[in-house]
């Protein structure tokens, strides 16, 4: 279903556009700021009960617009006019971010971690004073229930949430946070663990292509110029997969004309499996799917394990493309255009609730995977045939030198930073040498962070809200300037705010010199790079 909402001081319209077999059916619902029908018995039309789809300025779209539509009776004339003004409004032709683009400089950040995969930027330029109102704010997004932080690309930034019984992709100018478009399909999920109950991936965009894997793994490929819906494939259903303890948390990868991402199903014998046990599944050779990214259709498949939490990443070696996915059982390396499977590392702890989560790290032909609950890290040496270890973590928790969880840590000049620790308790930020484990320094803030590396500094998100911009210094741990994002008083101008709210767990991510970051509640988006004019 496609949803529009289109402005205007006079009107306020709700669009709900169903099409199937060429039928489009639409809701109007009307209301005039000077006329009103008196024979409703109130004021004007009925409110949205929900913030989670625009900026203030501009009208939000209800949730609860059925699918089935059913045109209330107006006035004839005020009907034409919500007609005329709707069709101007809904359709393609409007729905495009702003032609006079102001930010030239910087690139785009159409998927997770970014278009390298490791959370770097080649942005410089940052502005090393948060105090006041140094780090001004562009603009404020509400969000639905969700984990992951958007991806932006060719002047929009695509956001998906779960809104009600839908998963939603919405769509916003990258600059302004002007509503485009958005679109709704269906979805029914619990978590086990009472976890929230929207998407956790991160949209990848590629050309007129946006891919969504949902929750329950709904893997949706749109126009990401209307938001039009190319094709859809259940994964969960066609590969049999039984539910992992979070549902479904792969952020999908755009490669070579395909869409590669994480399903790990079983056989049709495990069906009756119950959700979680996870220690009785038995995988069938899907771990990696590569589906045509202009039909859908599957490609090829491979790989003897189940899903994680982390993302499949690529590799080069030579004239050789890898996929790595470090999936539940370990790290496995494919070939990236055939499907071949090259290698397999295991790495997992023997907790059966554990999980991998990051994704891994590269440096040359190193690779680093880490988890937290049992084993720690470890540093490989890879080639297209062959893996072997160059360090790896005792056993010993109070001996391990990097312990990450979901946040994947970032190399930069052979220095490994990132957060270490399971839990808020046991948790800090660190950096270590990556080739030899060597202590860099540590900060105990007893919290888990994520980082984004950009100029020669690493924006920290800290899960409880504060910020920092950080030396990328192996040395010592500087921290430039600050900032709390629970404590942000934002101008009069910037109407409706909705703070971020705790936890504040996905990664920032900047591009065109606009510094995106979301808590619970919302994304904020930051001029954290002035821009020449």
């Amino acid at each position: 279903m496609l949803t529009f909402c289109p402005p205007g001081p006079l009107l306020r319209e709700k669009v709900a556009c169903n099409s199937s077999a060429g039928i489009v059916n639409r809701l109007f619902t009307t209301r005039f700021n000077m006329l009103h029908d008196s024979r409703l018995g109130r004021r004007g039309g009925a409110r949205s009960n929900t913030a989670l789809h625009s900026p203030p300025s501009i009208l939000p779209v209800d949730p609860r617009v059925p699918k089935v539509s059913v045109v209330p009776r107006p006035a004839v004339g005020r009907l034409l006019i919500a007609i005329a003004l709707c069709l101007s409004a809904a359709f393609p032709a409007g729905a495009q971010p702003s032609q006079a683009k102001s930010r030239r400089a910087g690139e785009d950040w159409p998927r997770f971690l970014g278009n390298t995969f490791d959370g770097k930027s080649t942005e410089t330029g940052v502005r090393t004073d948060w105090s006041g109102d140094r780090l001004p704010i562009v603009w404020t997004l509400p969000v639905g229930t969700s984990y992951g932080l958007g991806s932006v690309a060719d002047g929009r930034y695509f956001q998906h949430e779960r809104v009600g019984d839908v998963e939603r992709l919405r769509v916003v100018d990258a600059e302004t946070g002007k509503p485009l478009w958005q679109h709704d399909l269906p979805v029914s999920y619990a978590d086990l663990y009472g976890y929230n109950n929207g998407p956790r991936d991160t949209p990848a965009v590629e050309g007129n292509d946006v891919v969504t894997f949902g929750v329950t793994g709904r893997l949706s490929c749109r126009d990401v110029r209307d938001g039009r819906l190319k094709w859809s494939v259940e994964t969960d259903k066609k590969y049999g997969v039984i539910q992992n303890f979070f549902g479904v948390g792969c952020s999908p990868l755009i490669h070579n004309g395909m869409v590669l991402v994480m399903v790990g199903g079983s056989p049709a014998e495990d069906a009756l499996i119950p959700p979680g046990r996870l220690d009785r599944v038995t995988p069938n050779g899907s771990a990696l799917v590569a589906f045509d990214l202009a039909t859908g259709e599957e490609k090829w498949k491979v790989g003897d394990d189940l899903a994680s939490y982390s993302s499949p990443r690529l590799m080069t070696i030579g004239d050789r493309t890898l996929a790595l996915i470090f999936a539940r059982d370990g790290l496995l390396a494919v070939d990236a255009d055939t499907g071949q499977a090259l290698w397999h590392y295991p790495h997992r702890s023997r907790m059966m609730e554990s999980v991998n989560a990051m994704v891994p790290v590269v440096s040359g032909n190193r690779v680093l995977i880490s988890e937290c609950y049992e084993v720690g890290s470890v540093l490989l040496e890879v080639d297209v045939d062959s893996v072997r270890e160059v360090w790896k973590d005792p056993l010993s928790r109070r001996q391990q030198a990097m312990r990450a969880h979901w946040s994947t840590p970032i190399v930069v000049d052979d220095w490994l930073y990132g957060a270490s620790g399971r839990n808020e308790p046991d948790s800090d930020l660190r950096c270590i040498g990556l080739n030899d484990r060597a202590p860099g320094w540590v900060d105990f803030r007893r919290s888990r962070a994520s980082l984004l590396h950009l100029d020669g500094h690493f924006v920290v998100l800290d899960e409880g809200g504060l910020m920092q911009l950080v030396k990328a210094d192996p040395t010592k741990f500087t921290v430039v300037t600050e900032t709390d994002l629970e404590s942000i008083t934002p101008a009069r101008s910037l109407r409706g705010y909705v703070p971020p709210g705790p936890p504040y767990w996905a990664a920032p991510m900047v591009s065109h010199g606009l510094l995106y970051v979301r808590g619970n509640d919302s994304v904020i988006c930051f001029d954290l790079i002035p821009q020449v004019k």
